[in-house]
């Protein structure tokens, strides 16, 4: 008995149950053999998992203390062909598990019958069954007092539930199925406590896109309603905010998920299909935030850049595309801005966090660019390769003045996973509490850890999350600590702060990259982006939505939905080609021109609600040797158009030959970038020949001729009228002399010959071509809110 006790890892009182049961055993088993002359029993030959599987629902309080009872419920469910009779469940406690790999293999075993450690507690804290019918889960229930576990020192136990029964093909009692999981016990203070910085990430999916209303508020517009379910109650960030604020933790923020909430507190449009509905405020969403501002205020918030942009994807493959790092600059910068501006307090910048903490150089340096001098890693990135015996503390200079906060990765990792069914949050939790004491037990040095979660947890992840959290901050052997103090302490000077080689980066995350070709289209909206904007009035109400578009479009939200993430890059690009096609040349038909000069008008129609300017129409002759514009080859003239107005601009040509001149109008930018299409068009010149003009002349001369022979016919005849009122009264007439010219006395008008300009309009008559052009400004065109 005392030298039982002696045993490493065993207390006097689990030494005399062991020889107690073990002897009891012994001296029965000989008197049972002569008895009923039964062979010996066969040691179990179960299948690992067992026939009958076994789940820890609950395990309250997850750290027992003295005086605690501990209970255990969940159910057994008897997955064989045969019913289990003289069934019941018991609980094992086994040695302390000295180290965290321990910790992990007894972890990966935890469904293994025959992984099962320490004797049953037995007694009265069993639950028994008569029988237990194939496909039927029964549920139990134990309660045993924590001083009945007999448990040692301070340390991490393997605490397992089994199921041991009979069945008709083994009428022997035998283990059937167990389930293993961990029983942190902690009988007094820790000397030292570790501190624990525990990221609590808000980040969502990407919710908005690039086009707005053409009111003064800009309506935004919305992929689909994914936010409000993820707001309402029980929705996943309605569940983050809830368990969170109730945490002492770091709030790491991404600023998209802030404005795309705070877009829904106003009228809002969500997309359906190929049209949009609107949708009112959503008081939820002014609710979260109200929340979230409240649970902020004491708390530290670290902004992610807007959108939070994949620095693995860029670093990869984007570095080589010209303007991709300005876009990371530009998420950097408006990333304090929006969580000023919504939550009202101001949060740290300083901060990069890579996919899954995985570096490698590059990772480094692109995360860095924009300012950043701190690196969220994780410990089997950035893997130690000393003799370390201890987890050291997060914090590794790697130099350059940048500081790689390193995660572990085994708490990180502990809530991934399918954590739907309870028995398996359970589970989740142990093994996070258990790694989180034996690493304080590593060493008696005081170190300061940091858990880095995933990005998007569920809500039932959230909640194992919290039910681990809340047991740590309230254990005795760990204290809270936010992200700038774990940065700012103090390194351990034997750990690693060697960043990895690029190829040790995982395959698995490079998959999921954005490409190349992601930056390269991103790339191109931008360089059209750039080329629409010099010509706006007011550039704020399309540089704003497009910049934020194109950093969701790098957004880490993408990685493993390449087709998702090609259409919104796609959307993005045609929405803006066609804001951009609304500033527009009227298509024109071919002209005719008569004579040596004359005006051709070019209209310029802007569909857009905002004027535009600093453009340069330009008409250009194909043939200036035929027909000149403006004196030259072509002729530029500025351009300014208010919002749902045409403009009709006109040029002054010169023709030198007659024959057809082909001519293209083109709108420019003040940089001298074609703007549009273009539109092309034929010009016809009819110029008057010299014959021609000899004709006219003649003819002209003609008429004047004729005029002056009427008018000295009409001055004779009015002498001789004047002659015969002078008589003498013989009523002799005064002769007078007959003249040479003609007898046809009769005036123009009655000769039968009309002036041509006298005739009739005929309809077969061509109307001009360039008829004189009004000096009003052209009336209002349709308009086209966009």
């Amino acid at each position: 008995m005392a030298e039982a006790a002696d045993f490493k890892g065993t207390s006097a009182s689990p030494a005399r149950r062991w020889m107690r049961r073990t002897g009891a055993l012994l001296a029965g088993a000989p008197l049972l053999a002569g008895l009923f002359q039964l062979p010996a029993a066969p040691p179990a030959q179960a299948a690992d998992s067992g026939t009958v599987s076994v789940a820890v629902d609950t395990l309250t309080p997850s750290v027992p203390t003295d005086g605690d009872t501990l209970t255990v419920s969940g159910t057994v469910t008897n997955n064989g062909k045969q019913a289990v009779t003289q069934a019941h469940v018991g609980l094992h406690v086994g040695p302390e598990l000295n180290t965290r790999s321990a910790i992990d293999r007894a972890a990966r075993n935890s469904g293994d019958t025959q992984s099962v450690t320490g004797s049953e507690i037995g007694g009265t804290y069993v639950e028994k069954f008569s029988k237990l019918t194939p496909g039927v889960a029964e549920p139990f229930s134990i309660s045993v007092p924590v001083d009945e576990l007999d448990l040692g020192d301070s340390g991490v136990y393997p605490f397992a539930v089994s199921l041991s029964g009979e069945t008709s093909a083994q009428p022997w009692e035998q283990v059937l199925g167990s389930r293993s999981t961990f029983l942190p016990w902690q009988s007094g203070e820790a000397r030292t406590k570790t501190r624990t910085t525990y990221l609590w990430p808000l980040v969502s999916t990407l919710h908005l896109t690039a086009e707005t209303g053409s009111n003064e508020q800009q309506t935004p517009v919305f992929l689909n309603d994914d936010l409000l379910k993820e707001l309402s109650p029980g929705g996943r960030l309605d569940q983050m905010l809830s368990l969170g604020k109730d945490l002492d933790v770091t709030w790491v923020i991404d600023p998209d998920l802030l404005a795309s909430v705070d877009a829904m507190t106003r009228t809002y449009r969500v997309r359906t299909g190929s049209t949009t509905r609107t949708v009112p405020p959503q008081a939820v969403a002014k609710q979260w935030l109200a929340e979230l501002q409240e649970a902020v205020t004491d708390n530290e918030v670290v902004a992610l850049p807007f959108a939070d942009p994949d620095l693995a994807s860029l670093a990869h493959n984007g570095t080589g595309v010209t303007g991709s790092l300005s876009h990371l600059d530009e998420a950097t910068d408006v990333a304090a801005t929006t969580v000023r501006t919504v939550l009202h307090v101001t949060p740290s910048t300083d901060f990069a966090w890579p996919v899954d903490g995985a570096v490698d150089p590059s990772i480094m340096k692109v995360a860095t660019s924009a300012g950043a001098d701190k690196v969220i890693a994780r410990s089997d990135s950035l893997q130690e390769t000393g003799s370390l015996t201890y987890t050291p503390s997060a914090a590794r200079p790697i130099g350059g003045g940048t500081t790689a906060i390193v995660a572990d990765a085994r708490m990180s990792t502990a809530f991934q996973g399918d954590l739907t069914r309870a028995s398996s949050a359970t589970l989740a939790v142990q093994q996070f509490l258990a790694q989180s004491l034996a690493l304080t037990l590593q060493t008696g040095k005081q170190r300061s850890v940091v858990v880095a979660p995933q990005r998007m947890p569920s809500a039932r992840q959230a909640q194992a999350m919290a039910e681990a959290l809340t047991a740590v901050q309230s254990g005795n052997w760990s204290e809270p600590q936010d992200l700038t103090a774990a940065a700012a302490a103090k390194p351990d000077p034997e750990a690693t702060t060697t960043v990895p080689a690029a190829s040790r980066y995982p395959s698995s995350l490079r998959k999921q990259e954005l490409t190349r070709t992601a930056f390269q289209e991103i790339a191109t909206t931008q360089d059209k982006l750039d080329k629409f904007k010099v010509v706006l009035s007011d550039q704020s109400r399309v540089v704003t939505p497009f910049g934020r578009a194109m950093n969701r479009e790098m957004s880490t939200t993408w990685r493993g939905r390449a087709m998702e993430a090609t259409s919104f890059r796609s959307d993005v690009e045609t929405y803006l080609d066609e804001l951009a096609d609304q500033v527009m040349l009227i298509d024109k038909s071919d002209t005719k021109l008569s004579g040596r000069s004359a005006t051709i008008p070019v209209t310029v129609q802007n569909n857009l609600v905002q004027g535009v300017d600093r453009l340069v129409l330009r008409l250009t002759s194909l043939s200036p040797k035929r027909l000149e514009i403006g004196g030259e080859t072509y002729s530029e003239q500025p351009v300014e158009v208010s919002g749902g107005h045409s403009q009709t601009v006109k040029f002054t040509t010169t023709a030198k030959v007659n024959g057809q001149a082909t001519v293209i109008a083109q709108l420019y930018t003040e940089d001298g970038r074609a703007y549009g299409e273009p539109v092309t068009f034929d010009v016809k010149v009819t110029e008057f020949t010299a014959n021609v003009m000899l004709v006219i002349g003649g003819g002209f001369l003609l008429l004047v001729l004729a005029g002056f022979r009427m008018y000295t016919q009409r001055k004779r005849a009015a002498a001789r009228a004047a002659e015969e009122d002078g008589l003498d009264g013989t009523g002799e007439a005064v002769d007078l002399p007959e003249t040479s010219e003609g007898t046809d006395d009769r005036l123009p008008a009655e000769s039968g010959i009309r002036s041509r300009a006298d005739d009739p309009e005929q309809p077969s008559d061509p109307a001009p071509d360039t008829p004189a052009e009004s000096a009003d400004p052209s009336g209002t065109g349709e308009r086209v809110d966009r």
